[in-house]
């Protein structure tokens, strides 16, 4: 017989099909894991690939931002 201790230590059990979970990806409701979520626009996210090239492009622009201050 398992202890209720034990059984909260468990990894995920076999049983446990993750494969049919529904994820939001894009909606009011979606939860935020790394921090601030920011949308983008179609034509804009069509340019980006990713978070990182977004983050690298607008690290470029606040340089040059600075340069001429």
């Amino acid at each position: 017989m398992k202890t209720l201790d034990n059984e909260m230590n468990d990894e995920i059990r076999n049983e446990y099909d993750l494969t049919k979970l529904r994820i939001r990806k894009m909606d009011s409701g979606r939860k935020s894991f790394n921090g601030i979520d920011i949308h983008l626009e179609t034509d804009v996210a069509k340019i980006f690939p990713d978070s990182k090239s977004v983050n690298e492009a607008l690290r470029f622009l606040i340089r040059i931002n600075q340069q001429n201050i």
